[in-house]
């Protein structure tokens, strides 16, 4: 069963990168970015299509080059999800990708040059309505800053973070989001927490350079969950060194585990005892595996024995409760029939379809009537 979430998210302003709205009390969007060369036009494209079938709403594409950017181009025209282009310190690239298509600039104004070049990016973002992402990173402050500070801190970052603000208001430009990246969490947490006090443009979360694919994500879980937990956060990246794919599955667990947003299933699973009617940890392997492309969101619970199994169970939208000889199957909180561990998967991976494509169908058919009326 869906609940929805406690949290009281901080109220900002609202940009659109593309179609997708981001702040203002939108849905926190889920973003990766592409690892591959972006000149390979055939292997971005094929990457960026893997992330958006894996549920990514937003994707960043590095952009170091004008050759780049004339790749960028062709691949903008390839694909659904709307694109930021990460740039630094060129402006000309800017300028070029905002001329084909960009969704969002991250390029941070102060690193551009001159005030005429910086004029001229947020003039050109301002007639093509693309917004700006300011992305500060504690590995990569002002020297200045560094010398006043002697080392990042969550003090500099946000100082780092107001000092690209004041020049995009000194040019009344707003649609803008800011992140305040570090990859030690409690400088992180620190910055985003005394940014969200004093602006009010929506922002980007991340803890950078987390590491691999289980360290990074314990690391992200901890810093992105508990400023997601103050409400803080409009849009996120979860920083892996793995496949980017990895980077929006996490994501994806993150806000689901947190209610605040809703894809696919949330799978309840015992981590299995000698109590354990059926190989719980088999069968949740395969049923994840399997049902990957399901995106309407529900709530399955997979539970090995008779102690918790029912409690759990009813409590989901789909829940099976291990049994001796067959297991309890339990649909919207009842009873409604019994599996035997012979074709266990092959029977829930039906079920769970079946179950899927009816509320799917039912929400198809309110969303049409309220249309209608």
């Amino acid at each position: 069963m869906q609940f929805e979430s406690p949290i009281v998210r901080r109220v900002s302003r609202q940009i659109m990168v593309g179609n997708v709205p981001v702040g203002g009390g939108a849905p926190i969007s889920v973003q990766s970015m592409t690892n591959t060369e972006t000149c390979d036009v055939a292997a971005t494209v094929d990457q960026i299509q893997r992330l958006e079938r894996a549920g990514a709403d937003i994707v960043r594409v590095s952009v170091p080059s004008m050759d780049a950017a004339e790749a960028f181009g062709e691949i903008k025209k390839q694909v659904n999800v709307p694109l930021v282009a990460d740039i630094h310190f060129d402006y000309r690239i800017a300028l070029r990708v905002a001329d084909l298509g960009v969704d969002c600039l991250r390029i941070n104004p102060g690193n551009i040059g001159r005030e005429k070049r910086i004029r001229a990016v947020v003039d050109k973002a301002r007639d093509l309505n693309i917004p700006i992402r300011i992305g500060v990173n504690a590995g990569s402050l002002e020297k200045d800053l560094q010398k006043k500070y002697g080392e990042p801190t969550p003090d500099a970052l946000v100082e780092s973070a107001l000092r690209h603000v004041d020049i995009l208001d000194s040019l009344n430009f707003q649609d803008f989001k800011v992140s305040v990246k570090a990859s030690d969490i409690f400088m992180a947490t620190a910055a985003y927490r005394k940014l969200a006090t004093q602006i009010e443009q929506p922002l980007h979360l991340g803890i950078t350079e987390a590491g691999g694919l289980r360290a990074g994500t314990v690391k992200s879980a901890i810093g992105l969950g508990a400023l997601l937990l103050d409400g803080i956060g409009d849009t996120l990246r979860v920083s892996l060194a793995a496949d980017p794919v990895e980077e929006v599955k996490v994501g994806w667990d993150l806000l689901k585990s947190l209610r605040l947003r809703t894809k696919g299933i949330n799978f309840i699973a015992c981590p299995s005892c000698s109590r354990q009617n059926f190989d719980v940890v088999k069968t949740m392997n395969e049923l994840e595996t399997r049902l990957e492309d399901i995106t309407t969101p529900l709530d399955v619970a997979v539970i090995g024995c008779i102690v918790n199994g029912p409690g759990e169970a009813k409590e989901a939208d789909i829940g099976l409760a291990g049994g001796t000889p067959s297991h309890a199957i339990y649909v919207d909180g009842q009873p409604d029939r019994k599996f035997k561990n012979d074709n266990l998967v092959d029977d829930l991976e039906k079920l769970i379809r079946e179950k899927a494509d009816a509320k799917a169908r039912s929400e198809a058919s309110i969303i049409a009537k309220e249309t209608a009326e």
